[in-house]
């Protein structure tokens, strides 16, 4: 696997397809995070039922972190938190989506060259070179 700083600003494509096999019996499901005031989809993370439960008791954004373990509440460290306004289920009851508004600012680890933490989603697959191009540099 490519090191942080190219896996999360480098130009090359490195899917983990891998990613729910390492999971292994955590009981997870994912849950898109979609920003309420954009309507974008700014994560994609896990919940099994104890994120969920003390997502809804403290109305944040709570998951569970599949690298770590442990619950996770987005942002807790950064300060890149969200107040968890819906959560809906899909037909099949395998996955979520949490509808937040973000306390301030961005939401990802990642911050741009201005130093303002961005959306997950800040680079595209440019079709036709298969390069990712960065939309927040």
């Amino acid at each position: 696997m490519a090191d942080t700083n190219q896996l999360e600003e480098g130009t090359t494509l490195t899917l983990d397809f891998e990613k729910l096999a390492k999971v292994g019996d955590s009981h997870v499901i994912p849950c898109a995070v979609q920003n309420a005031d954009t309507h974008e989809v700014i994560l994609v993370a896990y919940v099994n039922d104890q994120a969920l439960a003390k997502a809804i008791e403290t109305r944040s954004a709570v998951f569970w972190s599949t690298s770590r373990n442990e619950l996770w509440e987005k942002g807790k460290t950064s300060g890149e938190t969200f107040d968890l306004l819906e959560v809906r289920v899909n037909c099949e009851q395998n996955s979520l989506v949490y509808i937040v508004r973000p306390r301030r600012g961005g939401i990802c680890h990642t911050k741009n060259e201005a130093g303002e933490p961005r959306d997950c989603y800040y680079r595209r697959l440019d079709l036709e070179s298969g390069e990712l191009v960065n939309l927040n540099p």
